[in-house]
């Protein structure tokens, strides 16, 4: 079940994921509360999980992987072996930054940074193609990045 969100926790999670650097008493002045009250939501929200960590992001073209390739995997058979060694595998390629099992034609969807199409052939041909049981890969390579964020809209739950 999902953690019950108030309006506060909701104010305090939005500003956190625009800046998680700011001052705690710039945060519980923006949201009218005490510095105390925000720290104590804070906290109660990473012991929940609401918050999974703090981390930074990167401009990933000026990190030098300009290439951003979305990679649809069709599976031959769902077999008891072969899911959990393609999840295994997946997690553990640098290179794979999302990876999300889906219902329909498709049964994963990848996400994929490299720094070039070379970088992408290399590790399709010697690692993504590799795995026991993958039938079908289909890649595609994003142009432009019409809309790129990892901001959630959160609202009150309570």
């Amino acid at each position: 079940m999902a953690e019950k969100l108030d309006d506060l926790d909701a104010r305090i999670l939005n500003l956190m994921q625009e800046d998680a650097r700011i001052p705690l008493v710039d945060l519980a002045e923006k949201v009218a509360s005490s510095r105390s009250a925000v720290w104590r939501r804070i906290q109660k929200l990473e012991e929940a999980g609401v918050i999974k960590k703090h981390t930074i992001l990167l401009d990933a073209e000026k990190a030098g992987l300009g290439v951003l390739v979305f990679a649809q995997v069709k599976m031959q058979a769902h077999s008891r072996d072969n899911l959990p060694n393609f999840i295994e595998k997946v997690r553990n390629f640098p290179e794979v930054i999302e990876c999300h099992t889906l219902m329909g034609d498709v049964d994963f969807i990848l996400k994929v940074r490299v720094a070039n199409i070379q970088a992408y052939e290399e590790f399709f041909w010697n690692q993504l193609s590799q795995i026991d049981g993958v039938r079908e890969i289909n890649s595609s390579i994003a142009l432009t990045a019409v809309k790129d964020t990892t901001r959630v809209n959160v609202i009150s739950t309570a």
